[in-house]
């Protein structure tokens, strides 16, 4: 699962690592990025620039009272009705530089924070759908590498930078989309330790990504 993750990069961090353009509203850094809030994505329609983009997608068959879908499994996105045409037709990158997961221990649930080792920002493989008007979107999973799996069993699916433009090209055949969505090397990665202030979305401050002493 992936609940929360950072964006602590600056526009022009972006801009040359990913060759894209950002919106004048993309609002950066992001230390808590949380369902529910417009996020820095960038959608298949528009491969050149990133846009915020509400995180999650509440289904018409899902009640009023029912919490947003925020991910899909990669194992059965290409199956579930609620999914399938996005998978097929409606892909995004969701940028990113790290993100929480929390493993359980005796004195309750410990947050860690996942990045590259290098401290580059990445994406996360991403569908999208229309809701009222506007895109929304999920973020795929899948198994756990070596470093997350001591934590959770699950992690956000990151793609390498050559599979960018395949994950959004309306040319790529399904069964090679399928193909990359694989757990990230866990030789580019490392995890540590953060604040329990993480829990709480209203927190956003910087002090979120600094290492638990």
């Amino acid at each position: 699962m992936c609940g929360r993750y950072t964006l602590s990069k600056a526009e022009d961090v972006l801009r040359d690592y990913l060759g894209v353009e950002v919106a004048d509203d993309v609002d950066l850094p992001i230390y808590n990025a949380s369902p529910g809030q417009h996020l820095p994505v960038i959608l298949d329609i528009q491969p050149g620039r990133i846009i915020p983009v509400l995180w999650g997608i509440k289904p018409g068959w899902a009640g009023a009272r029912s919490s947003l879908l925020i991910n899909a499994r990669s194992e059965t996105v290409n199956e579930k009705p609620t999914f399938r045409k996005s998978f097929q037709s409606r892909r995004c990158l969701v940028v990113a530089d790290g993100f929480f997961e929390w493993q359980a221990t005796e004195d309750g649930k410990q947050p860690f924070r996942i990045t590259m080792k290098s401290g580059d920002p990445f994406v996360f493989a991403g569908i999208w759908q229309e809701i009222d008007g506007q895109p929304a979107y999920v973020i795929l999973t899948t198994a756990a590498n070596e470093v997350t799996r001591p934590i959770h069993d699950r992690m956000p699916v990151i793609l390498e930078p050559a599979e960018l433009e395949p994950w959004l090209s309306p040319e790529t055949r399904v069964e090679d989309v399928q193909k990359l969505l694989n757990p990230y090397p866990e030789d580019s990665m490392k995890a540590y330790p953060v604040s329990k202030a993480v829990n709480s979305s209203r927190n956003q401050d910087a002090g979120l990504i600094d290492p638990l002493e």
